[in-house]
């Protein structure tokens, strides 16, 4: 079986989860003797010689209809619908988060795409999408894909509920790569040691987490580069940040296991998570886990992790507290090892593929 993953053209550009997801992904699929060529949005492609196309990043359709409409090739989509709504409407400076406050998610994310497109940071790939707009061009997507392979079945059920017509699904639940992560006896920890792994941008929000550890005995690592356009929110950050936080650049995930391996605990605040892949990888380190309470990610770690409120620094001071005074996580780290891990994902979107041929 050929098939070809197209992804947004910033893939490599603007590192994030999904970088993480598509590349493993398609490198554990090689293994399963499935052919699966990368291809950014931007890209030409002569789709004859694949079987089937995986999409990721529904949310940006403008990226997929071009080619969802150049050939009759079936194709499945990984939708990675990320709510920036709350952020976007709440917590966003300046002229544009005054002007989301009165649109709807779907009208959000249609003008950052045409932001986008201004900039000469995204290629629309025709005038369709400027005519069309955000919600219909994500509803011809869903009309006309084989089967959906979102992350969880919240994110599923999530869509069920927003979009008229949704095919079935496969959920795929996110991973580890078990080669990398695997410490097999977890070492003593820096009980004052806190990490943060994230692309440094509103969404993520590490200004409320600073906030939250400024000026305590905690040691605040935060790894990860600022998004393309939150040069602004990366400035407000490090001005904020007292002395016991550190600013680290993005790191291949090979050079984190010093990091995962000496830090008692990993906080990702968020204001929107489908899953948080760094949250897997320090569970898997044998970090205490704190995650945000918003979207999907209390499906994979349900009770095993403490869930804080994004809005209240006051919240993840008190669950960095409770987690770093907290034992080793083993039950979570057992889980994590067994249930979420590349190869297993990869296994299940082969099955997945194999459905969508024959439908």
């Amino acid at each position: 079986m050929r098939v070809l993953i197209i992804t947004r053209a910033t893939l490599f550009t603007s590192i994030g989860g999904d970088t993480v997801q598509v590349l493993h992904t398609a490198a554990q699929l090689e293994k399963l003797n499935v052919v699966a060529d990368v291809r950014l949005a931007n890209q030409s492609i002569n789709y004859s010689a694949y079987d089937l196309m995986h999409f990721f990043n529904l949310i940006r359709p403008a990226d997929i209809l071009p080619h969802v409409r150049n050939t009759r090739i079936p194709y499945v989509v990984t939708p990675l619908m990320v709510d920036y709504s709350e952020f976007d409407r709440q917590h966003r400076k300046g002229i544009s988060g005054k002007l989301f406050r009165f649109f709807s998610a779907d009208q959000i994310e249609y003008a950052k795409t045409i932001a986008r497109w201004a900039k000469g940071q995204q290629d629309l790939g025709g005038y369709s999408y400027l005519m069309q707009g955000q919600r219909r061009g994500v509803e011809e997507i869903l009309r006309k894909a084989v089967l959906l392979l979102p992350n969880s079945q919240s994110e599923y059920d999530k869509m069920v509920g927003s979009y008229p017509v949704v095919p079935p699904c496969r959920v795929i639940p996110n991973g580890v790569d078990p080669a990398i992560f695997h410490n097999s006896v977890v070492p003593k920890k820096d009980d004052h040691m806190v990490l943060c792994v994230a692309r440094l941008e509103g969404l993520k929000n590490q200004i409320n987490l600073i906030k939250a550890l400024n000026d305590t005995a905690y040691e605040l690592y935060i790894i990860g580069n600022p998004a393309t356009n939150q040069q602004s929110y990366y400035r407000e950050c490090r001005k904020l940040a007292s002395v016991n936080i550190h600013f680290v650049k993005h790191l291949p995930q090979c050079e984190l296991i010093p990091f995962y391996t000496s830090a008692k605990v990993h906080v990702l605040p968020s204001w929107f998570e489908t899953c948080g892949l760094s949250s897997l990888e320090a569970a898997a380190m044998g970090c205490q886990v704190i995650i945000t309470d918003r979207g999907y990610a209390s499906e994979y770690f349900r009770d095993l992790a403490y869930y804080c409120e994004p809005s209240s620094p006051a919240s993840i001071r008190e669950m960095v507290s409770r987690a770093c005074a907290a034992p080793p996580p083993e039950e979570l780290r057992q889980k994590v090892l067994s249930d979420f891990t590349w190869p297993n994902a990869a296994l299940k979107t082969k099955e997945a593929y194999l459905k969508a041929v024959r439908l």
